[in-house]
């Protein structure tokens, strides 16, 4: 959990606008050209250009100006002090793109969402849209080769084919394995499961703008009237822990000291009887119709809030028709997750907690809240940690307050992996790194 250089071999933070990062000098694209600091400008400037259209702009929109000093060393200078851009930029959407190939995008002769170009230890052999994708050794990777020649990722949307494919050795790895499934995995006689915590926090938000999520007093009630235990104990059978607030303890910025509203169904009968609605209401609830994790715990909150008289409706979409209708505000309240990648609580809260990150950029339970906005306004500038600390465990603690949402469980990766492989990591990000593993059979090794 701390940011490590790669392709930038250093940096330094000049003043509170600059930062200047020295370049690695041995680095070439998998299209054959120099990585550079004129390829960190072009890529910085598409994530930034409006037509673009960069769902991570808002990530970089700090940006004023990218200057290049020399051909290796680039200075990156913000509009405001902005203190998680280092993490902002160990973000993929950050990651760095051939200038050619950019250019080559812009006169319409590649498509860089189909042929990507990038420095990595693989490139791409072959992408069979909804099937399968192809990775080979990019064999002028300017750090130590991959073992492996090739990579490949089937997709598999039955999770009892996959713990097949894993059981006769057609699958090395298998991802998204429910809890329930993982006793299967473990008694095979070739594989076993493999767990990380994650920096990942599932929720049930509340759009705030309807009623009757627009009184606190009511998400509240509601927040207490959900016992999360028998969500982390019923359904992720210990493969996770209760969230109490808005960040993941693995993210900086996380507090020990907050004060949850806890399961308290007394309180939370009062509360809405003092609201108005001592004899419960009706509200809807969008849940990912391909999740059965998501599933199960809507129906338990279902349940639950059913002896409230409070009566849910569970409204199964498609995954893309549920981020647009809970980027548009339509809908009462939604099951989501947030996974926050760089680690930082800049990351984990301003997109999601901010009044200016309304809808699809990551506040969509339509919170506000002036004191919580300035609060992370100032944390992003601030550049002394212990008070960035201090500024969000105040930030935390109200939010958990106004319960904008349920904060329900952070979830942990699990994967199922043949006894075979060697060198495989998960990152508490979602990420698999391979850039280290290998096949083994007895004490023989295959590459």
């Amino acid at each position: 959990m701390e940011i490590q250089p790669e392709l930038a071999e250093d940096f330094e933070q000049l003043d509170e606008y600059t930062w200047e990062f020295t370049l690695r000098e041995d680095v070439t694209f998998t299209d054959g050209t120099p990585f550079n600091a004129e390829s960190v400008q072009a890529t910085l400037e598409r994530v930034l250009d409006e037509e673009t259209a960069s769902p991570k702009n808002f990530m970089y929109e700090m940006i004023d100006e990218i200057e290049i000093v020399d051909d290796y060393t680039v200075q990156i200078i913000t509009e405001f002090p902005f203190a998680p851009l280092a993490a902002n930029l160990a973000h993929d959407g950050g990651g760095m793109i051939s200038a050619q190939a950019i250019e080559e995008e812009a006169n319409g002769e590649r498509n860089l969402d189909l042929e990507p170009v990038g420095t990595g230890p693989f490139m791409l052999e072959n992408w069979d849209q909804g099937n399968e994708v192809v990775l080979t050794r990019n064999e002028d990777y300017w750090g130590e080769l991959t073992y492996l020649d090739t990579a490949t990722y089937s997709v598999v949307p039955e999770q009892s084919t996959r713990i097949g494919q894993l059981e006769t050795g057609e699958a090395h790895v298998i991802d998204d394995i429910e809890p329930i499934n993982m006793s299967q995995i473990e008694n095979l006689e070739n594989a076993d499961v493999s767990t990380v915590e994650s920096l990942r926090l599932d929720y049930i938000g509340m759009n705030n703008e309807v009623e009757p999520f627009d009184d606190p007093d009511v998400r509240r009630a509601v927040a207490m009237a959900v016992d999360k235990s028998t969500i982390v104990q019923g359904i992720y059978e210990g493969y996770g822990s209760e969230a109490i607030g808005p960040l993941n303890p693995l993210v900086f910025g996380y507090s020990e000291g907050l004060t949850p509203l806890e399961y308290n169904p007394e309180e939370a009968q009062e509360l809405l009887d003092a609201a108005g609605y001592e004899d419960g209401f009706d509200a809807s609830l969008l849940v990912d119709e391909s999740n059965p994790l998501s599933i199960q715990m809507a129906e338990i909150v279902q349940d639950q809030l059913s002896e409230f008289n409070i009566n849910i409706s569970l409204d199964q979409q498609e995954w893309s028709s549920l981020l647009d209708n809970s980027a548009n505000g339509q809908h009462d309240m939604v099951v989501l997750g947030w996974t926050t990648v760089t680690g930082d609580a800049d990351y984990g809260m301003y997109s999601l907690y901010h009044t200016d990150e309304h809808g699809a950029s990551g506040n969509r339970t339509f919170y506000s809240n002036s004191e919580v906005d300035d609060l992370l306004d100032e944390a992003r500038y601030e550049e002394d940690d212990d008070r960035r600390v201090e500024l969000y465990a105040e930030a935390q603690q109200i939010i958990i307050d106004d319960a904008p949402k349920i904060f329900t469980v952070h979830d942990e990766f699990r994967v199922g992996i043949s006894n075979e492989v060697e060198g495989f990591i998960q990152l508490p990000n979602g990420v698999y790194d391979i850039s280290g593993a290998y096949l083994t059979d007895g004490d023989d090794a295959s590459y």
